[in-house]
């Protein structure tokens, strides 16, 4: 909700301007170095191996204090040699830009790179209480990071101007970092730095893919953003502000299973694994239960994905403009911003399943310690965008390049669930395909009511454009899951009801 607040603020403050975008030029790459840097290496590498020491505390410290004198290290050194060579990566990512924004493009990257050291601590900490199964604090990070932007850029911006945007990022990177600390009481933190330590090899094993597959990315991010400097001044912050509405679901359902279903899925494996290298001390039919719970975990986090993505896809469908006229058609943010970019998020809404069961399937190779086949899908994935994009840009401009996305995300989880059919011996009898059809009937449902309502709502508050069709329909959603029988809707009722019971509340 605070990414959703975040985005109001800027488009309300600074609309979509080729200033905007040249900002998100800069923000761009610290979230991608970031990811190449560390954040592929959280799930790939740091949780899986950290988890083999859930249960040896010291030893786990030791390990992580390793980790993190590293890190540290190296991080630092980037963010000098970044800051160097600033020009360099505004030419690569912007050079569709005029000059006047090139120059406002290199002064941002600037100052902003110092937050790429305090989300790559951010990251390690997460990784930790991930492994302790610590879920807590991390689930804030995202919120303290937003409202740090949020707070900053309403406070500074009549001083400032689009520079309060910034800070507010430096500030906010830095309290990921600050939040997440009470976390990890009883650490005991060393400062030392062993090369030879056997778990650094293995985490380093582990991320020698992903690197790869995070280049090719990269390429494609810079591939991306230098073709949208050539579509136009204010198609990259039109593109932003559809991308944020899609990496809300994406941030609040799959990212959020995938990541909850990632240490279970990394001890199930690792119990696996010892299985199969030592047959003579464990049973057969040990195996084949570890493997109907690896992949009954697996499947579950995949249903309760698409429990919650395909009716989201659908109501962001119908009610793309007025989504977007109510969160971010004020101030400097003009109708013509709110269509351009009600354009760009259906085409992206192609995409948006496709994603969400992406992540928890790229996440179970990973729990098996096998990076190197998602990035080699990731290479294909990319293979696919730069096919498409270069077909289109000319004749369809932004949409062409948005199209092209999609493309990938559908490509990529297309081959992932191949991948898990033949390497993973797929998700069994769980029952995905049922529940799919089931959700989908529901969702479409869901979907024609809510453009009924809207039909009949003509020449409405963009609030009421929004809230009355989501809720009648969301509720029609709700009674169908009920009518088709979909026990996974009742599990999760069932969860949330046992939680809240123990908090005192009784519903």
């Amino acid at each position: 909700m605070l990414g959703l607040v975040r985005e109001m603020v800027i488009a309300y403050l600074f609309g979509a301007t080729g200033l905007v975008s040249v900002f998100r030029v800069a923000a761009t790459i610290i979230q991608t170095l970031y990811d190449f840097l560390v954040g592929g290496m959280v799930s790939a590498a740091l949780v899986p191996v950290f988890s083999e020491f859930a249960e040896r505390r010291d030893e786990l410290w030791r390990v992580a204090s390793v980790v993190i004198n590293m890190l540290a290290i190296f991080l630092a050194l980037a963010v000098i040699l970044l800051e160097i060579f600033a020009p360099q990566l505004v030419w690569i990512l912007g050079g569709g830009y005029d000059a006047e924004l090139q120059a406002a493009a290199v002064e941002m990257i600037r100052l902003i790179l110092p937050a790429l050291f305090f989300l790559g601590m951010s990251g390690i900490v997460t990784s930790l209480l991930y492994t302790l199964k610590r879920f807590t604090f991390p689930a804030f990070t995202t919120a303290a990071y937003n409202a740090g932007i949020v707070i900053i850029a309403l406070a500074l911006a009549p001083v400032f101007g689009i520079t309060s945007l910034i800070v507010g990022i430096l500030v906010g990177a830095a309290s990921q970092v600050i939040l997440q600390l009470p976390g990890l009481r009883g650490m005991n933190y060393r400062f030392a730095i062993d090369l030879a330590h056997p778990a650094l090899k293995k985490i380093l094993a582990l991320y020698a893919p992903v690197i790869l597959g995070l280049a090719v990315s990269v390429f494609s991010v810079a591939v991306d953003r230098n073709l949208a400097s050539h579509t136009g001044a204010q198609s990259l912050a039109w593109m932003q502000n559809a991308t944020v509405l899609i990496q809300f679901p994406l941030g609040l359902v799959a990212t959020a299973i995938s990541f909850a279903i990632l240490p279970t899925l990394s001890q199930q494996s690792s119990v696996n694994s010892r299985t199969t290298n030592n047959e003579q001390r464990i049973a057969n039919y040990e195996l084949r239960i570890t493997n109907y719970e690896f992949q009954s975990t697996l499947a579950f986090g995949i249903k309760l994905v698409l429990l919650l993505i395909l009716p989201a896809t659908i109501g962001l469908l119908v009610l793309a403009r007025p989504i977007v006229a109510l969160l971010f058609q004020h101030g400097a943010f003009t109708a013509h911003d709110t269509t351009q970019t009600a354009l760009a998020l259906r085409f992206y809404l192609i995409g948006l399943p496709f994603a969400a069961i992406d992540q928890p399937l790229v996440f179970a190779f990973y729990a098996r310690k096998n990076t190197l086949t998602p990035n080699l899908v990731a290479i294909a994935g990319v293979s696919i965008y730069l096919t498409v994009a270069f077909a289109l840009v000319d004749s369809q401009g932004m949409v062409g390049l948005v199209i092209a996305n999609s493309a990938m995300l559908t490509g990529h989880a297309i081959l992932m669930l191949w991948l898990t059919h033949t390497r993973l011996g797929g998700l069994g009898a769980q029952g995905v395909i049922a529940l799919t059809i089931k959700v989908m009937i529901a969702s479409l449902a869901m979907g024609a009511i809510a453009f009924a309502i809207l039909s009949a709502l003509a020449d409405v508050a963009d609030w009421i454009a929004v809230l009355a069709p989501t809720l009648i329909a969301g509720a029609i959603y709700l009674a169908l899951l009920r009518v088709l029988r979909v026990r996974e809707a009742e599990r999760v009722w069932e969860i949330a009801r046992a939680r809240l019971t123990r908090l005192g509340l009784r519903i």
